[in-house]
């Protein structure tokens, strides 16, 4: 058997095993090890110094030397040296500083004035409770990053209100499910961080390239809410006096002030820093961090209890992430030794695609593999598979990553593993049906392919922003 099809089964085991339901990061350490420690494997090199052992040596000192040499093996050296790579990465220092910015937002007390401000500002149009939610979502989202975390908040405080104010219960669970996605593509996202460490693309014009997809994909969402409002005002009917009183205007504008002023505040500061060139993604991070925890202690948000759950998830959440690039470095390192990198790509332009042919496969395993695995697997594994076939098609990685960026909504709304509508059925009261969750999503779905096209259509939407401001 040749090394290139002992790659391919490496690659084989380790889907078996992730339908299996083992951990991700500990499987790839594992079969990365395992697999290694046969392309590596040197007899020679490894018992060298027990070849050298004098007959007088005794039993007790032959046992530890062949021993020793057993773990001589240079896979222990690989796995030791993409440790330290991947732990002293300055651009994955940004993770743990951005993740704490979000957690400490989310306990801060903050989305429920914003959805509150938002709610009676956009009374007058219509589906305006839809339009509240799903700007409240954006915005939350791009602060904070973490899927989960935006869809369960939103879902509490935003899903009964719209229920008691009539709305209809696919439609309002599409909105949170959608909205709460776009922390992974709008920057500051954690999302585009993992794919500069793991695509050596640089994370400044990743953010400039982002911006306006992600501007345009909100701008589909809220198409579609007011359009489908106008057309059919029987799924988000018009609020009475008693649900949404009016407020003077002065009144208005400080609510306006003191709720969604500071959390734009802080992430303009937090992005513009990045895209013009003030600071570093982890400097404008840190800076993020202490705002966060400002804000925290301005709206009276700041416990020792609330600090402490922060700091515990980020830390796991950070520790995740980094052990999933340990694995995921050594398993490809030894991937690519045995020449199954190369299998693939002499496989792909044998199909003799044209670019667009090329992305269009790409984008669909991608979206396939968004079933079962996690964006960060997807992104820390998977994505660096196609890096090489990159530069054949002739495609920026840029342009790659921000497709896969989008892409990656659909991963969370696509049945019937959407997790957004699992993470809002959690939550959501017992007579929100998921098959309701899951219809109200399919509209969005469609918004994302849009949005895709788009893309593929006018690629200046990605990177009109990073020629203006870097050249």
């Amino acid at each position: 058997m040749t090394d290139p099809q002992i790659a391919l089964i490496q690659l084989g085991l380790f889907i078996v095993f992730v339908f299996l339901g083992f951990p991700i990061a500990f499987t790839l350490m594992a079969m990365g090890i395992g697999f290694g420690y046969f392309a590596y494997f040197d007899a020679g090199r490894m018992w060298r110094a027990f070849d050298r052992l004098d007959e007088t040596a005794g039993t007790w000192t032959q046992i530890t030397t062949w021993v020793e040499g057993l773990f001589n093996n240079r896979i222990f050296d690989l796995f030791v040296n993409q440790t330290y790579t991947v732990m002293s990465n300055e651009v994955l220092t940004a993770v743990p500083l951005f993740l704490f910015m979000g957690y400490i937002v989310e306990r801060a007390n903050i989305v429920d004035r914003l959805f509150s401000t938002l709610n009676i500002a956009s009374k007058n149009i219509p589906g305006s409770m839809g339009v509240a939610a799903l700007i409240t979502c954006a915005l939350f989202a791009t602060a904070t990053g973490i899927v989960g975390a935006v869809v369960t908040l939103m879902g509490l405080l935003a899903l009964p209100a719209m229920l008691r104010a009539r709305y209809d219960p696919a439609f309002a669970s599409g909105i949170i499910c959608a909205g709460g996605t776009l922390g992974i593509l709008i920057p500051p996202s954690i999302m585009l961080i993992v794919y500069a460490a793991a695509t050596n693309v640089s994370i400044v014009r990743l953010y400039a390239g982002a911006l306006l997809p992600g501007l345009t994909l909100v701008g589909l969402y809220l198409v579609y809410v007011v359009g489908r409002s106008i057309l059919q005002p029987s799924v988000a009917p018009r609020p009475t006096e008693d649900e949404i009183p009016d407020v003077p205007f002065g009144r208005l504008l400080w609510m306006i002030v003191t709720s969604f002023l500071p959390l734009a505040v802080l992430i303009a500061a937090v992005l513009g820093s990045i895209l013009f060139g003030l600071a570093t993604p982890t400097e404008a991070a840190s800076v993020g961090a202490l705002g966060g925890l400002a804000l925290a202690l301005i709206y009276r948000a700041l416990s020792w209890q609330r600090l402490r759950e922060s700091v515990y998830l980020t830390v796991r959440t950070t520790a995740m992430v980094c052990w999933l690039f340990v694995g995921s470095y050594t398993f490809s390192a030894v991937f690519s030794y045995l020449g199954g990198e190369q299998v693939i790509g002499q496989f792909v332009e044998g199909l003799n695609l044209t670019p667009v042919q090329f992305l269009i496969l790409a984008q669909l395993i991608i979206f396939l593999l968004g079933w079962p695995l996690e964006w960060s697997e997807i992104i820390i594994i998977f994505v660096p598979i196609f890096l090489p076939l990159l530069a054949h098609f002739e495609i920026d990685p840029l342009f790659f990553g921000i497709l896969v960026a989008l892409n990656l909504q659909t991963s969370f709304l696509t049945p019937p593993m959407a997790m957004s509508a699992y993470y809002l059925k959690g939550i959501a009261p017992p007579e929100v049906r998921l098959t309701q969750i899951f219809k109200g999503v399919m509209p969005f779905l469609v918004c994302v392919l849009i949005s895709m096209v788009l893309m593929y259509v006018f690629p200046q939407i990605v990177y009109l922003l990073p020629e203006l401001v870097y050249g």
